[in-house]
């Protein structure tokens, strides 16, 4: 079933929004001598079926197409795909549940295909991300696109912000990092040629292991999201390797062995905001990064490379969290929650408990790039117990634990980046290749349980 049923909005024609443009020094039709981007709005279509708008709550705001379903499709026109070479297309997505692809055709509902975007659920109907395709061979030039909804799911499946276009060369699209093949390749042959350790038969079967980490220190800095620009973030409090900054790369990871974790092979970097209870910073007392599998079958786990960064949350989502919310702040400890803050969006806990938060990332990855312009564009939750898709290697589920040693007030807590629903994290991976994947073999890949040093 539809969400609600669908409105009938007048058709949009017009000229196509392009982003980028005046910065690049672009002009449609012609060829450029660099990497060219044009964004096409959703709402500028000049034909649809079964489209409605709705106001979004994405960055730059404005419409997106929303209701779509199987069989869905727009219209546009005087696409420019630039010259020949490689071509990247992303569509910026939400979806709640469901899955399916985007179709992108030239020409007709039945012409050629361009490219096949695949979609699945983001955590929410405004909860945004980009999915991309690459795309080697392709008409050139102004070409008429159509967009056209493929799902099995009954109803609604996802809602679509823009559409852009990378076009002239053959450089990667900016804010993608490419990971190196050989590397990878090296590191999974070194992977697979592990043993495992034998389990113990009164092992927990929990395809999990961890790194527990404390606090180191705080900074406004931000290296996935503003690398090199120092105080350009918000407030963020930083676990693991001592040296992260807006500097920080992997190399810098890996040169720098002072860590808050434990094992001391990780020296990864996890960050989250900064927590404020009456204007005065409280740091957590302890944070548990599990590495584990959500999946039926978590065999075909297998570890991060290195380099490999993501980010869960989104710092932009403000909106009220009353009891009841998904995804809240809790109390952890005898006496659990015993009320609410007076704005209704944190909990009161019991002086005999903690203000605690479980932030979880997603476990499927594209397996060809560490990073993306919006940082999770490369992964993807597991959908329906498998990786697959556009996202086929399964990896393990972080999620960072987060315990703060306070019972909270009446007046409520607030996070560096807002309110509480702004919750997110960052983890830049770091770890000593073979210390990861022999935990990933022995705990995850066998289902068992094991502790910070990677033993039953």
């Amino acid at each position: 079933m539809r969400r609600h049923p669908l409105h009938l909005y007048p058709v949009l024609v017009g000229a196509l929004a392009i982003a980028l443009a005046a910065a690049l020094g672009i002009t449609l039709g012609a060829p450029a001598a660099r990497a060219a981007t044009v964004t096409v709005q959703a709402e500028s279509y000049a034909a649809q079926s079964g489209v409605a708008l709705e106001t979004t709550a994405d960055m730059g705001g404005g419409q997106n197409a929303a209701y779509l379903a199987d069989g869905d499709w727009m219209r546009f026109d005087q696409v420019d795909l630039g010259p020949a070479g490689r071509l990247t297309v992303s569509a910026r997505i939400a979806a709640a549940t469901g899955s399916g692809s985007v179709e992108l055709r030239t020409g007709s509902l039945t012409g050629p295909l361009l490219a096949v975007i695949q979609t699945g659920p983001t955590g929410g109907w405004q909860t945004w991300a980009t999915r991309s395709a690459d795309v080697t061979t392709h008409p050139t030039g102004a070409q008429t696109v159509f967009a056209v909804l493929r799902s099995t799911t009954p109803g609604d499946f996802v809602n679509i912000n823009w559409f852009s276009v990378v076009s002239g060369g053959d450089e990667p699209a900016p804010g993608w990092v490419d990971v190196d093949q050989t590397k990878w390749q090296a590191q999974l042959t070194q992977f697979r040629a592990m043993t495992p350790a034998p389990v113990p038969a009164n092992a927990v079967r929990v395809p999990e292991f961890n790194a527990t980490c404390t606090y180191s220190h705080s900074k406004p800095d931000d290296p996935i999201v503003a690398p090199g620009l120092p105080g350009a973030s918000h407030m963020h409090s930083f676990f693991g390797n001592k040296s992260t900054d807006a500097f920080t790369t992997t190399q810098s990871l890996l040169g720098n062995t002072g860590t808050t974790c434990t094992p001391a092979k990780d020296l990864s970097a996890y960050w989250i905001p900064t927590l404020y209870e009456r204007g005065k910073a409280v740091e957590p007392d302890g944070m548990i990064v599990y590495y584990g599998s959500r999946l039926p079958d978590p065999t075909a786990t297998v570890p991060f490379p290195q380099g490999f960064r993501m980010i869960a949350g989104n710092a932009k989502v403000q909106v009220a969290t009353p009891a009841g919310s998904p995804n809240q702040f809790w109390c952890a400890g005898p006496g659990g929650e015993t009320g609410r803050s007076a704005d209704g969006n944190w909990p009161l806990c019991a002086p005999t408990a903690k203000l605690v938060y479980q932030l979880v990332f997603p476990d499927c990855w594209d397996g060809k790039h560490l990073d993306s312009p919006d940082h999770k564009s490369h992964v993807a939750f597991t959908y329906d117990g498998k990786c697959g898709g556009a996202y086929p290697v399964a990896i393990p589920s972080v999620s960072f634990v987060i315990s703060y040693p306070t019972s909270g007030s009446a007046d409520g807590f607030s996070l560096a980046s807002g309110m509480a629903s702004s919750i997110h994290g960052d983890f830049f991976n770091a770890w000593d290749t073979a210390a990861l994947g022999q935990r990933v073999k022995d705990c995850i890949v066998q289902s068992a349980k094991c502790n910070s040093a990677g033993t039953f």
